[in-house]
């Protein structure tokens, strides 16, 4: 009975860091990938290990948020099934639970070396200041929901000690601009009337407003990932690169009709369920890869 209980707490804890999104810090392997040392065990276990520490963070943040939007999410349709809403999990073991998190994944940081330390900080900074104040106030939210995969990438290339190009910056900006407002969208679209209820500045957002948004990042996205190609690889062999540009923009717009069709599925998720999502993705990394470490 008491092991029975055990693992009931153990899976409710799991959700509550809410390992589905762990996808999202993806972007600290970009790094190790477009550095060209992807084949060098060392760095890849640093790289591996930033994954993981922010894997760590990140579940502390959902933990602790769980605990401050509990009222909230007790009126959402789905969110009142999370642990702490549901009463899985009582809030102080929550609030333990996140700090325990904090404390491996900063020392986890501080371990692969001081710049991924300075960048888990600079994360957690960011979201003390998300949760109270900048998450109610209408496009400095999504913004800062960018920032952070900002943070994860640059967490990245300090990871394995690898120049910051520009791009990496834009186009991560960009592209998780264009993600923060599609998520936007698609919470308007399930909670209707009760938006506002949930997150108040949703009230500031439309369905049409956020379309417009969407398709100016969506271009911008487009547009700068095209010239990165151009301008990053300039030698003859690596002009390959250039044949990535199809998948960018086959991912983005399938990604869009995903958001559109039926009202959309959560967009944390899609990559999770999509097959030409997916197949989209490991195709644009196989011409990436063979560009970079093969031609």
């Amino acid at each position: 009975m008491n092991a029975g209980g055990s693992t009931g707490i153990a899976g409710s804890l799991l959700r509550l860091a809410r390992p589905k999104q762990w996808t999202k810090n993806g972007f600290v392997l970009a790094g190790v990938v477009f550095a060209g040392e992807a084949f060098s065990p060392s760095l890849v276990g640093y790289a591996l290990l930033t994954f993981l520490a922010f894997c760590l963070l990140s579940g502390a943040v959902y933990a602790f948020n769980d605990v401050l939007d509990v009222e909230e999410d007790r009126k959402h349709p789905l969110k009142r099934l999370r642990p702490v809403a549901s009463g899985e999990v009582p809030m102080p073991v929550a609030v333990a639970f996140s700090a325990l998190l904090v404390i491996v994944g900063l020392a986890l940081c501080f371990f692969v070396n001081v710049g991924v330390g300075a960048a888990g900080v600079a994360y957690l900074v960011l979201q003390a200041v998300y949760t109270p104040v900048l998450k109610h106030i209408a496009i400095l939210d999504v913004m800062s929901i960018s920032a952070g995969f900002v943070i994860r990438a640059l967490a990245g290339v300090a990871a394995v000690a690898a120049p910051i190009s520009p791009w990496l910056i834009v186009c991560t900006g960009l592209l998780t601009l264009f993600l923060g407002f599609s998520k936007r969208r698609h919470e308007i679209a399930t909670l209707g009337d009760g938006a506002v209820i949930h997150r108040k500045n949703l009230r500031d957002y439309s369905v049409p407003l956020l379309d417009e948004m969407m398709n100016i990042m969506i271009s911008a996205t487009i547009i700068a990932y095209t010239l990165y190609t151009f301008t990053v690889y300039e030698r003859q062999n690596e002009l390959f690169m250039m044949a990535s540009i199809p998948f960018v923009v086959y991912g983005v717009f399938r990604y869009m009709l995903l958001v559109h069709r039926d009202g959309g599925g959560n967009p944390d998720t899609l990559l999770l369920a999509d097959r030409p999502l997916q197949v989209s993705l490991f195709l644009w990394l196989v011409v990436v890869g063979v560009t970079i470490y093969f031609l």
